[in-house]
């Protein structure tokens, strides 16, 4: 159905509101949206209204059905107090979710970002994404991004053009960089052996944000880049398939 001629378009999935907006040419909308790593599978409606100029409304619900993934499991050791973290690194890692909460609280309310996403280092990628771990055989986490084989001091890209809202060490993501792109879609970068942008700068694709290393919770250097929507943690394989050149 066509909707070109729509004075707005208001969406909701999965309890997440859909930002649209217009393409360059203005013959289409878009919005961005995707599935957690941990969320649940099954049916699922994708509620979509199209508002025309002279006040009626297009209701373009349909079904979505969610399929289950299918993620590796793995052990890693890392030094002993990533797992049993001692008194002042718990009230560190307290701090640090307050504020991490809050930089995720808020975001652009249209798309910085231009064209298509690049991936941040010229290194090959790891299957790592929603690989179940189990850290000194103790602790288990879901891995929500992808790792690439980078050997320290590897210069580490913007994805995307944006705005940073992080740059500093952090207990588990080490050295970390917290690019906004718009409309609640955020990359991370962890792990980082230097940082060289600051926090409110506004950069471009490609422009460098620092240098790989080992950092924080780590068994070796490799870069950790991880891409956020709105509380969600997507697949960053997907987000660099994507041709986004259409919508800006």
């Amino acid at each position: 159905m066509d909707v070109a001629g729509s004075a707005s378009v208001d969406g909701e999935w999965l309890g997440r509101k859909l930002q649209f907006f217009r393409c360059s040419d203005g013959k289409a909308w878009f919005a961005l949206a995707g599935v957690d790593v941990e969320g649940a599978v099954g049916p699922s409606t994708l509620h979509l209204v199209a508002h025309r100029p002279n006040g009626e409304t297009l209701d373009l619900s349909q079904s979505v059905e969610i399929l289950a993934a299918h993620y590796r499991t793995g052990s890693l050791s890392v030094a002993p107090k990533f797992v049993a973290p001692d008194p002042a690194a718990m009230e560190q890692i307290k701090a640090e979710v307050a504020l991490k909460e809050k930089i995720f609280s808020t975001s652009a309310n249209e798309p910085l970002w231009a064209s298509s996403f690049r991936a941040p280092v010229t290194a090959p990628p790891t299957d790592s994404f929603g690989t179940r771990r189990t850290f000194n055989g103790k602790l288990a986490s879901i891995h929500k991004g992808m790792d690439f084989r980078a050997a320290t001091g590897t210069p580490v890209r913007a994805g995307n053009s944006g705005v940073v809202v992080l740059a500093r060490p952090l207990y588990y993501e080490g050295n970390c960089v917290v690019i906004d792109h718009g409309l609640g879609l955020y990359t991370i970068s962890m792990h980082l052996s230097r940082i060289d942008v600051r926090e409110g700068e506004h950069i471009s694709t490609g422009q460098p944000v620092g240098l790989s290393g080992a950092t924080g919770r780590v068994t070796g250097p490799h870069l950790h880049w991880a891409v956020r929507w709105q509380g969600a943690y997507l697949d960053p394989a997907k987000l660099l398939r994507i041709n986004l050149s259409v919508a800006r």
